[in-house]
């Protein structure tokens, strides 16, 4: 008799063990889940937000590090050091094939010293019957040299409008930081090519867009 109560005792021990187990092991569960799905929400959210600032971001990081051959933007240049090799520039110029207009950049390669300003003249002709408007962007290569490439004016990323036949003069003010000897990624550069290209704008997507 005494044999069988302790048997039940044990048995009864042991089954509230375990139930007391597996209520752990489920509330662990459910924290666990919870976890989880708080973890999968916010990595939605941060995907979702990151989608909007990648572009900004990007642009912030090519005008920083100049990568993709991005040039960097500045007010004035700095002037001669006296003691600097020239760097010989190189000028490219393309239009998109539904833009009918003549583009030309300056057909003569240029020596320059770093940090004293050059200006050069790219020349665009509408060719059509029409007006037509036409935007233009640019680049440097090799592409490191975006990072020493300074542009402190130009015709780029600005609408240019053009009565049939006209022609126009579009003027470009840049430099070469004198720091490209200090960057081994640069030190031997001996020569950078300047390239735009124009674009048509087209009016009716402009105008839904506004």
């Amino acid at each position: 008799f005494i044999y069988n109560i302790i048997f039940c005792n044990s048995f009864f021990s042991y089954n509230n063990f375990k139930n007391e187990c597996w209520r752990m092991n489920s509330k662990l569960l459910n924290i666990k889940n919870k976890f989880n799905l708080i973890y999968l929400i916010s990595l939605v959210i941060g995907m979702f937000i990151l989608s909007f600032a990648s572009v900004p971001l990007y642009d912030l990081f090519c005008r920083v590090t100049g990568y993709a051959g991005t040039v960097q933007r500045a007010n004035i240049a700095p002037g001669s050091t006296g003691n600097l090799p020239k760097i010989q520039i190189r000028f490219d110029a393309n239009v998109s094939k539904d833009l009918d207009w003549e583009f030309h950049a300056p057909s003569e390669e240029i020596l320059v010293e770093p940090g004293v300003e050059k200006i050069i003249y790219y020349k665009a002709k509408n060719l059509s019957d029409q007006t037509l408007i036409g935007t233009a962007s640019y680049n440097v290569s090799p592409p490191k040299a975006g990072a020493i490439f300074m542009k402190i004016d130009c015709f780029c990323f600005v609408e240019q409008a053009l009565k049939p036949g006209e022609e126009m003069k579009m003027p470009v003010a840049f430099y070469v930081d004198p720091k490209i000897y200090e960057d081994k990624n640069t030190e031997n550069l001996k020569e950078i090519t300047l390239s735009y290209t124009f674009y048509k704008v087209n009016l009716n997507s402009r105008d839904k867009n506004a």
